[in-house]
């Protein structure tokens, strides 16, 4: 029978795996404690930063069908479960990396895709959820409003037409 702590253990990190919209492995080999907690802080908002037990992770990854850990388990690993948006997570790693270069993005999931370290950096690239849903908005409105002009210009002209013709006969009359 397995450690009843081991257990408990990999039950916690499947009960983070499933409540999580994605993950992302890092090594943090070489960091300080204070500058893990200066990075926990900067996801805080929309991930929990956990350091974790390889052996542990991969058993609670498996037995929640995440495949993205498979063979990446090595060295000192902290994954950062999101919670919130994932593009604001990808980019405090993205950033803080480029500040200490100890942190190492190994890769991670998001919505089930695997995600390698390129697509954690291409996430990181990305605009804000906001900027982008903003953006979309931005762009119906203006489809919108050519679209009624497109539709106004023909119609105004049908009246004016019509406005014609109708003084025309008033003249004949």
């Amino acid at each position: 029978m397995a450690n009843p702590e081991k257990a408990a253990a990999v039950e916690e990190l499947k009960e983070l795996f499933s409540s999580s919209t994605a993950a992302v492995l890092t090594e943090y080999r070489g960091l300080s404690v204070d500058k893990l907690q200066t990075l926990r802080r900067s996801v805080r908002e929309n991930a929990q930063y956990a350091v974790v037990k390889n052996t542990l992770t991969e058993i609670a990854a498996e037995e929640s069908g995440i495949e993205a850990f498979a063979g990446k388990m090595t060295g000192p690993s902290a994954i950062a479960f999101v919670h919130g948006d994932a593009i604001d997570v990808a980019k405090a790693l993205r950033d803080f990396a480029k500040d200490n270069p100890e942190l190492i993005v190994k890769g991670g999931y998001m919505d089930g895709a695997i995600l390698d370290e390129a697509g954690v950096k291409k996430l990181a690239d990305l605009e804000s959820r906001e900027v982008l849903l903003s953006k979309m908005a931005g762009a119906l409105i203006g489809a919108q409003s050519k679209a009624a002009a497109t539709f106004q210009a023909p119609l105004s002209k049908a009246v004016r037409t019509a406005e014609a013709l109708r003084a025309k006969q008033e003249e004949a009359a």
